[in-house]
């Protein structure tokens, strides 16, 4: 009887242990992230990626470069001083200071795509309502609130693509991605010389003079708009977001999609049937319970602050003191400057260097501003096209030498050049070295668009971005009020306060971390 027992019972112990290896080999099955992306594959999804995501970009350095071309023409319609143009230039910063943090924290939470979609409306809406503002302060008020918008989509659309990106190929992507802020560079320019010269366009109403300039601000809002309605009816959400907020079967329907359109010819479908999902455990914990509205509000706002304590916490605090530094110091250095590039090309017109006589600058804003000087709009176009230079040199070094090596580096050579455009005497010297700054400065931005979506998690990705932008939207105010300020008294200290920024921020760089082909966590 024992034996009989024992012979019953050898088939259950042997049941229960098939059915153990099954319930292993199907959790053996599940691939990380990391291994989904690696087996959707790289080719068509990504290039239309780098399309769409490589316009909304765009968008937003048209949206944010459009004021500095159309100030030497706007000033005399809006009646603006050096200071309310420097007042100008900085409003769209501040609304991207208030919305960096804001879309940031929103897209880590409710998800990129739609955040991207609501932040590019609310750029391309108030940016073409601004064009109908009759005064100063209405106008200000307008791009302010553009700047809320291009405040999300910048950190946003970064995190969005990086998470579709393979290891391997990620800052070589990032990097193309990247370049886009050039081709927008050179649309806005572009546009600003077809356009502004061209008196022909003015229509004169009843209540506003529609001078073409702000025919142009019109125009410059065209990008933001179609792009937040590319990303509404065609593109998916992030597949990392996905994962990480637990919803299993749409992220693997977008690693399908990827799968089909890199594979167009394979027969076989998605080889996944499961993805490795993030716990919920902490999720359940930190669910509100019911109380008061008051309650609910703390537990909000407690929420709201808690990934930007978590960024300054163990391993992050040193990488984001030192982000910190560098998003200051190139963001005064870079806006400050290049915001007053056609101003300060205006200025040497008549011959020699913008800064070198101050009586002639000082008497420019009793000068007309029409007829309009389509030297001017040439000179901005062509130091515009020379980011190409800096952004082609990126794409192919990035993923070799890495983001930190490139950021530095480009960093001290950028201080080096805004030195000397101080130091020329010409206006062919000035320009030559406004090229130089302008080919060098894209590699800083390149870098710190790779090394500062690599260093941080998921769930922290575009809070990090969104706060450091953030801070880099004060250091712009900061640069564009001070040139604003000093411009026609003593230019030499702004230059000069550039130039020691960016070797300051160079120096950083070499503290950070090394992220070459580093895995996204």
């Amino acid at each position: 009887m024992p034996r009989r027992a024992h012979e019953d019972t050898e088939p259950l112990l042997s049941s229960t242990h098939i059915d153990e290896d099954d319930d292993q080999a199907s959790s053996r099955k599940k691939l990380s992230y990391e291994e989904a992306v690696e087996k959707a594959g790289f080719g068509l999804f990504h290039w239309l990626l780098l399309v769409v995501c490589g316009w909304a970009n765009a968008s937003d350095a048209v949206e944010i470069l459009c004021v500095s071309f159309l100030l030497p023409t706007a000033r005399c319609d809006l009646l603006l001083t050096s200071a309310d143009m420097g007042l100008l230039t900085s409003s769209i910063f501040l609304g991207m200071m208030v919305g960096g943090y804001v879309w940031g924290y929103l897209a880590d939470r409710r998800g990129r795509r739609s955040i991207l979609v609501i932040s590019l409306a609310v750029n391309g809406i108030f940016g073409a309502v601004a064009s109908l503002a009759p005064s100063f302060w209405l106008f200000l008020l307008l791009r302010f609130f553009s700047g809320v918008g291009v405040g999300g989509s910048i950190p946003v659309i970064f995190s969005y693509f990086s998470e579709f990106q393979p290891r391997l190929r990620r800052g070589a992507m990032i990097s193309a991605l990247a370049t886009f802020w050039m081709a927008g560079n050179i649309l806005a320019a572009g546009v600003a010389w077809l356009v502004i010269p061209r008196t022909s366009l003015n229509a004169h109403w009843g209540w506003l003079d529609f001078q073409s300039w702000r025919l142009f601000v019109v125009l410059c809002s065209v990008p933001s708009l179609s792009s937040a309605l590319i990303f509404r009816l065609f593109m998916p959400e992030s597949p990392k977001f996905l994962m990480e907020a637990g919803r299993e079967t749409e992220a693997l329907s977008v690693f399908q999609k990827m799968f089909k359109l890199n594979n167009r010819c394979a027969t076989k479908p998605f080889p996944i049937p499961g993805l490795v999902i993030r716990s919920k455990d902490d999720e359940v914990k930190n669910r509100p319970t019911i109380g008061s509205r008051c309650q609910q509000f703390s537990h909000q706002l407690k929420q709201a602050l808690d990934p930007m304590k978590q960024l300054f916490v163990g391993s992050l605090a040193s990488r984001s003191v030192i982000l910190l530094i560098i998003f200051f110091c190139i963001s005064f250095g870079y806006y400050g400057l290049w915001m007053w590039f056609p101003e300060l090309f205006k200025r040497a017109e008549d011959g020699g260097s913008p800064c070198a006589n101050v009586s002639r600058v000082q008497n420019s804003e009793n000068e007309s501003c029409y007829p309009v000087k389509t030297a001017v709009y040439m000179e901005g176009f062509v130091t515009a096209a020379s980011n190409l230079p800096g952004n082609i040199f990126t794409i192919l070094l990035m993923d070799r030498i890495g983001g930190k090596i490139l950021l530095s580096v480009s960093l001290l050579v950028s201080s080096m050049s805004v030195f000397i455009i101080y130091v020329v005497k010409t206006k062919a010297q000035s320009l030559i070295m406004s090229c130089v700054f302008s080919g060098v400065s894209v590699i800083s931005w390149n870098a710190l668009d790779v090394v500062g979506t690599e260093l941080y998690p998921t769930q922290l990705r575009s809070s990090a971005l969104g706060v450091f932008t953030g801070v880099g939207r004060v250091a712009a105010i900061m640069g564009n009020v001070v040139f604003g300020q000093l411009v026609d008294s003593n230019c030499a200290i702004p230059l000069l306060m550039v130039s020691a920024l960016l070797l300051a921020g160079g120096l950083a760089a070499l503290r950070l971390p090394q992220t070459k082909q580093t895995e996204l966590t």
